[in-house]
């Protein structure tokens, strides 16, 4: 397969209304998530992975058991990531489906409950990584954290809801205010629509 840099799926300062910045999007759409595009595409050119898919090469080339992951998998499960990322967010006012929120109110006790636990995973993740809403093999919801890159699809668990929380992600709309950023994300950007697509 390709990888290229996928187009966001809306213009570049369409999110600055509800907290994410042009500049924000120009530098972490632009340029991180391209470097990850692009040194996935060199990285898998001529090696065991070319012709698999992401998904393929993410579970591929996972170790449970390192201290630091490869190259490949850093680049391809941050790909991933942010091709999931932009998609989870909208510009317009996002209305939470009716069947989601019974999954989120049955699973935590209320959709407020699942933010604030959703919060504290992201706010709690040391040093960069990805607060998630993971959908188990059982078919269970719950919220998790990984460190870096590291995915759901490692876990073989699919991906509902995540947060980039990376410092080039909030940084130059909240500075060093973790939380913040994530109290915005989820009142103000999250594509609610697709994130029960997902489910």
């Amino acid at each position: 397969m390709a990888f290229e840099l996928p187009d966001l799926p809306y213009a570049h300062d369409a999110l600055a209304d509800n907290g994410m910045s042009r500049e924000t999007l120009e530098y972490h759409h632009d340029i991180h998530h391209k470097a990850y595009a692009d040194k996935t595409a060199d990285l898998v050119k001529g090696s065991e992975w070319e012709g698999k898919s992401l998904e393929e090469i993410i579970s591929g080339t996972y170790d449970s058991s390192a201290v630091a992951q490869s190259g490949l998998f850093n680049n391809a499960s941050q790909y991933w990531n942010h091709n999931q990322f932009w998609q989870m967010m909208s510009p317009g006012e996002s209305k939470m489906p009716g069947e989601l929120e019974k999954a989120l109110t049955d699973s935590f006790g209320s959709v407020d409950k699942f933010k604030e636990d959703f919060a504290a995973a992201g706010g709690g993740q040391f040093g960069s990584g990805w607060a998630w809403l993971v959908k188990d093999r059982d078919g269970a919801l719950s919220i998790t954290s990984t460190e870096n890159g590291v995915n759901p699809i490692c876990f073989g668990q699919t991906a509902l809801l995540g947060c980039d929380v990376w410092e080039h992600s909030y940084y130059i709309d909240f500075r060093n205010k973790r939380p913040a950023y994530l109290s915005n994300f989820l009142d103000k950007l999250v594509n609610w629509e697709n994130v029960a697509s997902r489910m």
